[in-house]
């Protein structure tokens, strides 16, 4: 099992970037996806999650709004969509997989994989 998250990089605050999250050695269909983060001297912090049943979506409060996550299982895929990025939204991002027997709203992964680093300055 695999999971490479990538898209990260520097942007001015307002700006946006879109994350992609790469999974092989599973199937994507199967299991609900979340993306989380950390920033220095900061606890870990779940950030949008997305259900592989139904589409439905778990949505930290500081981001809604402003960030959007998606699934293309065919290719094996969940996307991160930020807009108006804000400097407070610096952090490395992660995207970990959600066991088969829990739900996005326990923000428990069983797999993740490297982060991509998302600085917001100006």
């Amino acid at each position: 099992v695999q999971l490479q998250a990538s898209g990260g990089g520097s942007v001015q605050p307002g700006g946006s970037l879109r994350l992609s999250c790469a999974a092989s050695g599973f199937s994507l269909d199967l299991y609900a996806i979340g993306w989380f983060r950390q920033a220095p001297g900061k606890g870990r912090e779940g950030v949008q999650c997305i259900d592989n049943k139904d589409g439905r979506t778990y949505v930290a409060a500081s981001v809604k709004g402003r960030f959007t996550i998606s699934r293309d299982n065919a290719k094996s895929t969940v996307y991160l969509q930020m807009n108006n990025l804000k400097p407070e939204d610096t952090a490395v991002y992660s995207c970990g997989r959600v066991p088969r027997e829990g739900q996005c709203t326990d923000l428990e992964y069983d797999y993740w994989g490297q982060g991509t680093q998302v600085t917001v300055s100006s």
